[in-house]
């Protein structure tokens, strides 16, 4: 009989110790589908401009189950009924909820799988380790889903103010360095309540919620979206993009057994059967690293070029504006990378080329952040706020990209 002490403590940086609450997420934890996370860095190759930012999603899920022992403390507090069952399936849901993440988090779901969404694949984790564990997971995964009957579990799970984004934010801005994303997150656990089974916050919280949003807004432009960032994820997408290209024409690549196998097959979410869920379960932020540490020397011009900018951080210069680039700006590009080069336009392409992302800090048309006035009545953050600029927050802002070579 093994009668190892499972209610460890955690020293994390941000909250000081963080507690195991019982056996079952601690064997969850030890998990080897949990443990892999240590090898996926949250915030992808962001450590290319802010060189703190390698923390990782086993720090982040972590963070997010402290937060959620936290907030159901608060509403038992406050006379919300919360039974033990509930209590442990919303820190086991808020555990795993980034479980399906590929390596550098979101750069895998547009190369390295067709359009399967990191969630689906937290979804298949759960249902997994659900068989794995007897069925005690069943209740998370309805919770997860949004298919358990008080919403408001669902809604501290994912929602516009969910456990989730209040560890990120925080967690994120103490290892970038970037001060405007410091939430309070404590406090705003404190303001949490219950009304008609949504989540609400108290009148007295509405300025700790601006803020939470305005941080919101300043880390997307400051961090998530930063253009170097943004540059370096675009190329990485461009390298799973032309490897798998290359290994499809029957060239062969040094590549882990794990991501062979996702080079040389198209996976689409019919294909996700547990053998499938394994070998992605192998996959880390390391198997693409000491890949493109190999691939820099291959013959292929487009992949040893992508791999030796990345790992040198030698990357492409990235422009943003309001409207998107002429095309007669990236022919100039493309044409001074041909000439340079003496290569065709389809492989300057990969070299030159436009995008958009877009920045929506609060949205109105998803579900609300409810604020519990001191009438008893509810209000929308928006409405009830009286800072200005939550309305601009409201409204989607969009910028246009072009990235092309240092040199033109």
């Amino acid at each position: 009989m093994n009668h190892t002490n499972k209610l460890k403590i955690f020293n994390d940086p941000i909250y000081g110790f963080i507690t195991i609450p019982n056996t079952l997420v601690f064997d969850l934890i030890e998990h080897r589908y949990f443990q892999r996370l240590r090898r996926i860095s949250q915030m992808g190759l962001s450590y290319l401009v802010y060189p703190g930012a390698h923390h990782t999603r086993f720090h982040h899920a972590l963070g997010c189950m402290h937060l959620m022992q936290k907030a159901v403390q608060t509403l038992r507090f406050k006379k919300v009924d919360i039974s033990e069952e509930e209590e442990e399936a919303l820190l086991i849901a808020i555990l795993l909820h980034d479980i399906g993440h590929g390596p550098f988090s979101h750069a895998m779901e547009h190369s390295i799988v067709n359009g399967v969404s990191h969630e689906q694949i937290s979804l298949l984790f759960m249902e997994e380790l659900n068989r794995t564990f007897n069925g005690s997971l069943t209740l998370a995964i309805q919770m997860f889903r949004g298919e358990y009957h008080r919403r408001f579990m669902h809604q501290l799970i994912s929602s516009q103010f969910d456990i989730d984004r209040t560890d990120y934010l925080k967690r994120d801005s103490f290892y970038t360095g970037v001060a405007e994303g410091n939430i309070n997150s404590e406090r705003l656990i404190t303001m949490l309540n219950v009304v008609d089974n949504e989540l609400a916050i108290e009148e007295k919280g509405i300025y700790s919620v601006e803020k939470f949003l305005v941080a919101r807004r300043l880390m997307y432009w400051q961090v998530y979206l930063h253009k170097t960032g943004l540059a370096a994820e675009q190329l990485l997408i461009r390298v799973l993009q032309r490897a798998k290209e290359l290994v499809s024409e029957g060239v062969d690549l040094k590549a882990s057994t794990a991501l062979e196998y996702f080079l040389t097959n198209k996976v689409e979410i019919q294909h996700f059967d547990a053998s499938v869920l394994d070998i992605f379960s192998r996959l880390d932020d390391y198997d693409i690293i000491s890949a493109m540490k190999e691939w820099q020397f291959h013959d292929d011009f487009v992949l040893s070029r992508l791999c030796t900018m990345i790992l040198n951080r030698d990357l492409l210069k990235i422009k943003y504006r309001k409207k998107p680039f002429p095309e007669k700006k990236l022919e100039k590009h493309i044409d001074l990378f041909k000439e340079r080069y003496d290569v065709p336009e389809e492989t300057a392409r990969y070299f030159v080329f436009t995008g958009k992302v877009e920045n929506l800090a609060y949205s109105m048309d998803k579900e609300n952040i409810h604020i519990l006035m001191k009438s008893g009545k509810i209000s929308d953050v928006v409405k009830a706020s009286d800072l200005l600029n939550l309305k601009a927050l409201s409204r989607p802002v969009t910028k246009y990209y072009a990235c092309y070579p240092k040199h033109s």
